[in-house]
């Protein structure tokens, strides 16, 4: 009886490989699994599917992860704020979590006896896949054909001709990985340290030229409408107000940061909502929140991110921080007002009954109604009292 493996399968060349060797050279049954979070819609999926039968894959599964991707994992970031090197919203570290996440899953409902992906030996996601497998399926055999072999694209597709294998063989321009949380786009301009992508190597093209307000509602810290259209599901309004923006080519830029495996790379991306979104809801928190949780929430936040990017979800402190981050949210409630332009937004400004720049308090700069002069008076000598304390020792003791 053949060993069964689960396989990640999103259609592409080394996966195409991934199934062809596991099954003609290794004698596996191979079970493709396909996990969408935000990537592909019905037809894309239907073709994958019958191209992973073809292949000769013994089930092929599809699993629909978009809101279980928001609700275990894009909503903190959205709290939290996080950018990673205050530039890339973590689009497709955060996805592939979500897509180990539930190949782990699959594995254990068939009782499976290996897991595969066809990531290289040259990036992340192989970390990512690696230890969520490790720590959710332990035991587990992990197998890499296009990294155990060390094999060139070049090889890929003469094996697989050599197999009848009839694809797409042409090697696009660019690399373009879709998802909810944004689009990552890779080139030759991104491989060296200098160079930017071309206005057609990104996904979505510039048509719109006018200038546009929104209205975001936000509830607790959830995007729930925009421009008063409710939303049932918070990851609904995200890809809505993606198909709203996108057009300006806002959200677009290069981030340069530090891989799991310790050097540095370069990638394209374009994330229109995911950054209106961090904007807009920072903004709402500056006029909600205290000062000392938005300090907090942005020290935390910032090692959430990086710790997510670096695949460690299931480590039980992001359950702590994710705790904190939710409860900040209380107040996180109110209007924020944006307008796009051509490849920018800006934030106007934002409505809350939290507000905490309620005029009855006072107008920064010109008038008080919550204190006197005298109040102030005596808080500036009480609150540098220590300081004032300090310096008279040290005149004492030193004598200057």
């Amino acid at each position: 009886m053949s060993k069964k493996v689960v396989l990640g399968f999103s259609g592409g060349l080394d996966t195409t490989f991934c199934v062809k060797y596991l099954t003609e050279e290794k004698g596996y049954e191979v079970h493709s699994i396909i996990v969408n979070t935000g990537g592909f819609n019905d037809e894309e999926l239907e073709k994958i599917e019958q191209h992973a039968y073809k292949l000769g894959v013994k089930t092929h599964t599809t699993i629909n992860a978009i809101y279980d991707y928001y609700n275990r994992i894009i909503k903190y970031l959205i709290y939290g704020n996080c950018l990673k090197n205050n530039t890339y919203p973590l689009s497709v570290s955060a996805e592939r979590l979500s897509q180990a996440l539930h190949i782990a899953e699959h594995v254990k409902k068939l009782n499976a006896d290996a897991v595969a992906h066809g990531s290289t030996g040259a990036g992340n996601d192989q970390v990512r896949f690696d230890m969520i497998f490790h720590i959710m399926i332990p035991g587990v055999e992990i197998i890499t054909p296009i990294r155990d072999m060390k094999l060139s694209r070049e090889a890929e597709i003469e094996y697989l001709k050599g197999k009848g294998v009839e694809m797409n063989f042409e090697k696009a321009m660019y690399s373009i990985n879709k998802g909810l949380w944004g689009t990552s786009v890779g080139g030759k301009e991104t491989l060296s340290s200098k160079g930017m992508l071309p206005e057609e190597a990104w996904p979505t093209q510039v048509s719109k030229t006018d200038t546009e307000e929104l209205k975001l509602g936000f509830e607790k810290g959830e995007l729930k409408s925009i421009n008063d259209q409710n939303f049932v599901h918070p990851a609904d309004a995200i890809q809505y107000l993606q198909s709203i923006a996108g057009p300006y080519g806002v959200g677009r830029d290069v981030h340069v940061g530090d891989t799991i495996i310790g050097i540095k790379g370069r990638v394209g991306f374009e994330a229109a909502a995911p950054m209106i979104i961090l904007k807009a809801h920072h903004a709402l928190e500056k006029h909600v929140l205290t000062k000392w949780q938005l300090q907090w929430k942005d020290t935390l936040a910032q090692f959430y991110g990086n710790w997510m990017h670096e695949g460690q979800i299931l480590d039980p402190v992001m359950r702590d921080i994710e705790a904190f981050l939710e409860n900040s949210q209380q107040q996180v409630t109110g209007y924020v007002f944006v307008q796009l332009m051509p490849y920018r937004f800006q934030i106007i400004g934002i409505e809350s009954n939290y507000d905490l720049m309620s005029s009855k308090f006072g107008k920064y700069g010109e008038m008080n109604t919550g204190f006197t002069g005298d109040d102030v008076r005596g808080f500036s000598k009480i609150f540098g009292n220590q300081t004032s304390i300090y310096e008279a020792v040290k005149k004492e003791n030193n004598g200057n």
